[in-house]
């Protein structure tokens, strides 16, 4: 059976990291049977020392595009068969724009902003012994908010940040429309992909001006309150 390393459970969602929770999503979506083995310890032993991985066997495989690869060719599954040379395509850009765009508004919305940062600090350093409990979050932090600049997002006006994130939910809420997904009828992989980062903003627990965007758009709450009450009930 496959084996998922993944962080835990937070916020109210199946998993507080966009890649695991595609992931996840992805195999509920296309029936694979597999067992989670969550722990923020699984850091120290993932191939990339990224999170998620997983195990087939001997095999470890790391990388949410790479994962759903593999498990595509190993089951034979194609959950895309239905989508056209041109839809398979836009999936494919759509998916990389969350992963590389989305993903560091995501970061921002988490790490930079007050207002959510006491929610994940509590989260994700509460546990911890003291004094780590007080050392380790504002040193965390900083490189987080570092990696943010470097990327180019964090040199924006959070007014900015703001904008950036509101056209994408825009644009996944014009491309959803009526639709139950994405495509059509039936998900496909991208619906997966476009789950996991949806419901990092609009199923958590947490409340900051860039979920209450993606909270805006009706459609797009539907859409990630059917495939919760749909693959994870």
């Amino acid at each position: 059976m496959i084996e998922l390393y993944s962080f835990a459970s937070a916020f109210g969602v199946a998993d507080p990291s966009p890649f695991v929770l595609k992931v996840d999503a992805y195999m509920r979506l296309a029936n694979i049977e597999y067992e989670s083995f969550p722990s923020v310890d699984n850091l120290k032993k993932a191939p990339k020392g990224k999170l998620p991985f997983i195990m087939d066997g001997e095999k470890k495989i790391a990388d949410s595009e790479f994962i759903i690869s593999y498990l595509q060719e190993k089951f034979q599954i194609n959950l895309d068969s239905n989508l056209s040379m041109e839809q398979k395509s836009m999936a494919y850009l759509m998916g990389k724009s969350l992963d590389e765009n989305l993903y560091w508004c995501l970061v921002y919305s988490r790490w930079a902003k007050d207002e959510t940062w006491i929610q994940v600090k509590k989260a994700f350093f509460g546990s911890m012994p003291f004094p780590l409990k007080l050392i380790v979050p504002p040193i965390a932090r900083k490189g987080v908010t570092s990696a943010l600049y470097k990327q180019g997002l964090g040199r924006h006006s959070d007014e900015e940040i703001k904008i950036i994130s509101d056209r994408t939910f825009q644009s996944l809420s014009n491309l959803l429309g009526d639709k139950t997904y994405f495509f059509g009828d039936s998900p496909c992989t991208f619906d997966a992909t476009a789950f996991g980062f949806l419901a990092q903003f609009i199923s958590v627990s947490l409340k900051n001006e860039i979920n209450d965007l993606a909270r805006q758009y009706k459609n797009l709450v539907d859409y990630c309150h059917h495939i919760n009450s749909t693959y994870y009930n």
